[in-house]
């Protein structure tokens, strides 16, 4: 493959343009999947709260250039690289240009001043600190170009929807529902999260992978998509059936529209264990893709090609 040359004021663009629209615009299979809920939803309240949504999220806030959420999250990138491409300054490139590149938008007020340090609480009005903004790196040899994935992660949700547990190997996959709807419950019905969630399961691996791929799954894979192994793709539609029938819909109020997707993601696990964690995120499902080609064209999509198996 040719090289592909990025400059470090490309690095920066990219990552200063993908998050502020990732807090601007409503992806295009969220819109899909609301005007699917709408035509499908029975109840007249649950149908009246999600057209009101989607006006809110198209006219409100796309035509006026209005954020999606006044919360616009803590700061995450995801950044595909393929072998052939080049940063001006090396790879830490991305690490220096995130900074810059989310403090600029916060001082310009693109983004809310969210992050504080966790004991004494003090708020730098950045949104800069330890280990904030996060970019996680995948090296991929079969593309020939960068892709920027912003992904502004929920507060509410992050905080409210997040669960692990190591289970026995002897509890299977009865144990593994039995956990995921009882996070359901214990996250929806007490007013912690917003349904209709994007749910994101992680099974196996160790502890840190597993909440890994959990928080991946939620906000990295397409609505409507299904795991390329047949029995993951028939629990994750197993699941979003079964919670549909359970009558929570949109913010609790009852309906058939409770839950977005269920994404499943796994790991190879130590034979001793069976580690889960569970991710609910915002039915906004914010994120934007900014992609570098090959020919040095910058462009920007709503759905991130992220494979890490």
């Amino acid at each position: 493959m040719e090289e592909l040359f990025v400059s470090t004021k490309t690095v920066y663009k990219l990552m200063y343009n993908s998050m502020v629209m990732a807090v601007n615009i409503m992806p295009a299979d969220v819109k899909a999947k609301l005007s699917e809920l709408i035509t499908k939803e029975g109840n007249e309240v649950a149908r009246l709260n999600l057209e009101l949504t989607m006006k809110n999220g198209l006219d409100s806030n796309e035509k006026e250039n209005q954020l999606l959420c006044p919360d616009t999250g803590a700061p995450l990138y995801y950044v595909r690289i393929g072998d052939n491409v080049r940063i001006e300054r090396g790879v830490s490139d991305l690490y220096e240009e995130s900074k810059k590149a989310i403090k600029d938008a916060t001082m310009n007020g693109k983004l809310r001043p969210n992050m504080v340090h966790p004991i004494t609480r003090k708020n730098t009005g950045t949104n800069l600190g330890y280990y904030t903004p996060q970019v996680e790196l995948r090296f991929d040899p079969n593309i020939d170009h960068m892709d920027v994935v912003a992904v502004p992660i929920s507060g509410g949700s992050e905080t409210s929807g997040t669960f692990y547990r190591m289970m026995s190997p002897i509890d299977g996959k009865k144990g593994i529902m039995r956990f995921i709807l009882d996070c359901i419950k214990s996250s929806t019905y007490a007013d912690k999260t917003c349904p209709p969630n994007i749910i994101g399961i992680g099974i196996g691996g160790t502890a840190d992978t597993c909440m890994k791929i959990a928080k991946q799954a939620a906000v990295l894979r397409p609505i409507g998509s299904r795991h390329p192994d047949k029995d993951i793709a028939e629990l994750e539609q197993e699941l979003v059936d079964l919670v549909n029938s359970f009558g929570i819909g949109p913010v609790g109020m009852g309906g058939s529209s409770g839950v977005l997707d269920i994404h499943i993601e796994y790991a190879a696990t130590h034979i001793a264990g069976l580690p889960i964690a569970y991710n609910a995120q915002c039915w906004l499902s914010r994120r934007k893709v900014a992609r570098i080609g090959s020919d040095g064209e910058i462009t920007y999509s709503d759905l991130p090609e992220w494979e890490y198996r």
